[in-house]
């Protein structure tokens, strides 16, 4: 087996464990969403989360990629110069895809969950676009509504009705899951890092197999057996 052959499966295996994480974590909020309320299309925690950024980005479109690389190995049908060269092309998508959770994660966790938000709990305080994007720069990216005692709007907080806040000082109880606000911040900032760090190393791997499969298919991989014993 060469090192692109090597490389190739590696990379192959990667990125299947990689789709996997990016659609499980996504459908965590669906599911907290329906096990907590019985119901499946709210936004109980967040509404970026119907952006499919790991169903879509780093799952679906890593799919094609992830199925030539796990073929182009030895002794496989596509363990060939053509076989290396889709292996690499393909991977154009699980780029753009892992390009794209990312930017859909980013934004997500600069805005935080809709409890953070709830004058504007809807899915337009959502929005994914490149406009939006544009706003991104480091200082903003400081995630004050998960580190903050409340993320809830001072004139909530005198609100007795909300969970987990007092209305005398507007202080929490602490930082606990048997408040509803602690609860949907702590499983924001989880799914949507998580799937950042996803689509980061999904990227890179990406990467390195568009790089070797190009180099496999200009040096060629090793011949297969006439006969397999």
């Amino acid at each position: 087996m060469t090192c692109c052959e090597g490389w190739t499966s590696c990379n192959g295996f990667s990125l299947l464990v990689l789709l996997l994480l990016g659609i499980i974590l996504n459908a965590i909020p669906l599911i907290v969403n329906l096990v907590d309320e019985g119901q499946f299309l709210q936004n109980p925690i967040s509404c970026f989360e119907w952006w499919f950024p790991g169903i879509i980005g780093a799952g679906l479109m890593a799919v094609p990629a992830t199925t030539m690389s796990l073929a182009a190995r030895k002794r496989a049908c596509c363990n060939n110069r053509m076989g290396m060269l889709l292996s690499s092309l393909l991977n154009v998508f699980t780029v753009i895809g892992a390009v794209y959770c990312m930017l859909v994660s980013l934004q997500a966790l600069l805005e935080g969950p809709l409890i953070c938000n709830s004058q504007v709990n809807s899915t337009s305080s959502c929005e994914f676009s490149f406009r939006n994007l544009s706003d991104i720069h480091p200082e903003s990216f400081n995630l004050q509504w998960f580190f903050r005692e409340s993320c809830l709007d001072p004139l909530e907080v005198m609100d007795p009705t909300v969970s987990g806040v007092t209305a005398g000082d507007g202080r929490h109880h602490g930082l606990h899951f048997d408040s509803e606000e602690n609860k949907h911040r702590t499983i924001h900032l989880t799914v949507f890092l998580s799937l950042l760090l996803v689509a980061i190393f999904q990227l890179l791997f990406g990467l390195s197999q568009m790089a070797v499969g190009l180099l496999g298919c200009l040096c060629g991989v090793t011949k297969r057996r006439s006969r397999v014993v």
